[in-house]
C-alpha cells in the first residue's frame, strides 16, 4: 500500500518527455530479500576467522558499503582482508537462501512494458549482484555495484535515470545527486518517516505498488 505521496509529484523531469524512461533501482531490501544470504556468509566468515559478530544486527541495518559493517567487529587493519574474504565466500552462502521481494520482477517488467530501461545501481560487489539478478531471474539492462549514497548519483546521472527506487535514506541521497525523483521503499531499515525526512519525493509499503505508480507517472510525464 502507498502512502498519501503516492501520485507523481511536480518534478522538472516530468517536462522532458523526449528523454526514454529509465528507472534505476537498488538492489539489497529493494528488488532482494538478502538477509538469510547475508547472515549465512557472515556466519561462515566468523566461523572462518574466530570473530564474533552479531548477525541479527548485521542485516538489521544493510545498506552501508560491507567495510562500514566490518568496521565494526575486526580491526582497522583487518577490514580489507575481511572484506576481501566475505566476497569470496558469499557466492556459495548468500545467493541461493535470498529471495525476490514482492513486486520486484513486476517492477523491472514494469519499466520494460513502458519502453523503458531498468537499471540496478547498488553498494554490493558488482559481480555478486549480478549473481542475485541471474538466480532469481530479474533482468535489468544494466548492473552497477560498489557504489553508496551520493556515489550512486553519478552512475545515475551518466543513464540519464529519471527515478532512483530505494529503501536506504543513501538510495534518497543518490537520487538528489542526480536530480532523479526519490521513489522508496518501507523494505528495508528505514521507516517511512526516515525516508521522507531525507527528501522521498514518493514512499511505499513495497514494490507491489510500484507498477501502477510508474504507468501514471510516465503518463503525466510525456502527457
Amino acid at each position: 500500500m502507498a502512502s498519501t505521496d503516492q501520485n507523481a509529484p511536480q518534478h522538472p523531469l516530468r517536462h522532458s518527455p523526449r528523454r526514454p524512461l529509465t528507472v534505476g533501482f537498488d538492489l539489497d531490501m529493494t528488488l532482494v530479500d538478502s538477509r538469510p544470504g547475508i547472515a549465512a556468509a557472515y556466519r561462515a566468515l566468523a566461523a572462518e576467522t574466530g570473530v564474533e559478530i552479531d548477525v541479527d544486527l548485521v542485516v538489521s541495518r544493510i545498506g552501508p558499503p560491507l567495510e562500514t559493517e566490518l568496521a565494526h567487529w575486526f580491526p582497522a587493519d583487518g577490514v580489507a582482508a575481511a572484506a576481501d574474504r566475505y566476497r569470496e565466500i558469499y557466492p556459495d552462502h548468500a545467493i541461493a537462501p535470498s529471495t525476490a521481494l514482492a513486486g520486484a520482477r513486476e517492477s523491472v517488467a514494469a519499466v520494460r512494458a513502458l519502453g523503458g530501461r531498468a537499471i540496478v545501481v547498488t553498494a554490493k560487489y558488482e559481480p555478486n549482484a549480478k549473481l542475485h539478478l541471474a538466480h532469481l531471474g530479474i533482468e535489468p539492462d544494466t548492473v552497477v555495484g560498489w557504489l553508496w549514497a551520493e556515489a550512486k548519483g553519478e552512475a545515475l546521472r551518466e543513464h540519464g535515470a529519471q527515478v532512483y527506487v530505494g529503501d536506504h535514506t543513501g538510495d534518497v541521497r543518490g537520487a538528489r545527486v542526480a536530480g532523479a525523483l526519490s521513489v522508496a521503499v518501507t523494505t528495508g531499515p528505514c521507516d517511512a518517516a526516515e525516508l521522507r525526512t531525507a527528501g522521498a519525493d514518493v514512499v511505499l509499503e513495497d514494490l507491489t505498488g510500484f507498477p501502477a505508480w510508474l504507468a501514471a507517472f510516465e503518463a503525466a510525464r510525456v502527457g
